[in-house]
């Protein structure tokens, strides 16, 4: 039941707004800091070692693209806007959906079975560099725990195809 409740309360805080405050229930330190952390890993290692961004068949959304060095899943916010040099998500949302991103000088790589354009745009709020696709930025989701796991696909979240 708790689970359940704090799924309704992300929902609630980025569902409809690219600016929403952190919600009481998702402010759990050890947490966000893993998850944090796993998003920069992947992101700065996967850059640094070569392709950032691979495609794999996960589940029931098919093929879809995956961060290259740990295989966790990548979304795209309905609220951002193509080639616009931004994301709509901040503040609480980003501390829900971390940004794909990587190191200052480094360009991302298509890996496996990516058919599209990857890009950077530096974000506003903290001048890190993210990584977009087709123009669009890519995030992770701080509750999908291991590859595979689809558990960010909401009302403005997406999984995306290759």
């Amino acid at each position: 039941m708790i689970a359940l409740t704090a799924v309704a309360v992300l929902v609630t805080a980025c569902g409809g707004s690219g600016t929403a405050t952190t919600p009481p229930a998702v402010t759990t330190t050890t947490t966000q800091a893993t998850t944090t952390e796993a998003a920069t890993t992947s992101a700065t290692s996967g850059g640094a070692a070569g392709a950032t961004v691979n495609a794999h068949a996960v589940g029931s959304a098919g093929t879809i693209l995956v961060a290259a060095s740990n295989d966790m899943t990548l979304y795209n916010f309905s609220k951002d806007t193509k080639d616009s040099g931004t994301s709509a998500c901040t503040g609480g949302c980003l501390q829900t959906w971390p940004a794909l991103t990587v190191p200052a000088g480094q360009t991302p790589v298509a890996g496996d079975g990516v058919t599209g354009k990857l890009g950077t745009i530096t974000r506003t709020d903290d001048g890190s560099i993210q990584v977009t696709y087709n123009g669009l930025p890519l995030y992770f989701f701080k509750n999908d725990k291991a590859p595979g796991d689809l558990n960010g696909v909401y009302e403005n979240w997406m999984t995306v195809s290759p």
